[in-house]
Formats: C-alpha cells, structure tokens, sequence
C-alpha cells in the first residue's frame, strides 16, 4: 500500500470545462481587483495531501484596456493551479487571494473554491493570513469582502441560451 493515496486524472472533458470556467473566473477577478498593481495567489491541498502555491504579479489598467504580467511563467502556473482547483477532483481545497499595493492603504481580499467556482472568503480568514508576525517588515493590509463573481456560463444557463 502507497504512503499517500494516488491522484485519480480527471478526465479530459471535465479538464477543458475546468480550464473554460478559469478563463472565466479570472476575467471576473481581474474586473473585481480593478486596475492597478496586483498579487494574485492560490494555495491547494491536493487529495494525496501535498500543498501548493503560487502567486503572480500583474497590472491592470483601463482606456484601453490592458493586462501585463511581470512573470508569465508564473501567470500561466497561477492559472493551471486554479484549472485544476475549479475542476476538483485531485484538489480537496483552494483559495485564490488577492493583494494591492493601493495608496494609502495596501488591501486583500479572497475567495475559496467550492462546486468548480470561485466564492467571497469571509474576511476574518483573509485578515488571518495577512497578519505581520510581531517585528517583521511585513505590509499591514486592509482586508475588503471580496465581491461575488458572477459566473457568465451561469448566466447563459439560466436564460436557457446554453
């Protein structure tokens, strides 16, 4: 018997409506965190017990419309981590948190994954990760509820124009 349990593979349909529904949730964050300079971060808990995280520095800005990226291999891991998140089956737990480094306040926020989608966390567990250990250098935040994002595919669904 294996010391962890072993990763089932999704199959490959649930892993495309994953990768869709991310494309889709990132979209909804990027219009959620608005423009500016951000952190985007995901941690996991694989079903084997191993954790994950990853963040990501990007920019945001608006007229015209614009996202860049500081490092797009960490990006494009970002957005695999949160694929396989959404799609569920090899990952127990998730959340997506994202930072600011807005004047005068620098402010976080976050959601969890649950059912393949993104959902607010409630802001004593976002204020609980980015409390600064006594003496450190760290950035104190403001933590702001995360907006609820609206899934298009929902939508589309609801209206029957699926």
């Amino acid at each position: 018997m294996p010391a962890r349990p072993e990763l089932i593979h999704p199959n490959e349909s649930s892993t495309e409506a994953a990768m869709e529904r991310s494309l889709e949730a990132l979209a909804a964050v990027f219009q959620a965190v608005g423009p500016g300079e951000h952190t985007l971060s995901i941690a996991l808990q694989r079903t084997d017990g191993v954790q994950l995280s990853h963040p990501a520095d990007l920019s945001l800005a608006t007229n015209p419309m614009r996202m860049a990226v500081l490092d797009p291999d960490d990006y494009y891991t970002l957005a695999m981590l949160l694929v396989f998140a959404l799609e569920g089956s090899t990952v127990e737990s998730a959340v997506l948190i994202a930072t600011t480094a807005a004047e005068p306040r620098p402010g976080a926020f976050g959601w969890t994954v649950r059912g393949g989608w993104l959902h607010p966390m409630d802001t004593a567990d976002v204020q609980a990760a980015f409390i600064p250990c006594p003496g450190s250098s760290a950035v104190d935040r403001e933590v702001y509820p995360a907006p609820v994002l609206i899934r298009p595919s929902s939508i589309e669904e609801e209206d029957g124009c699926v």
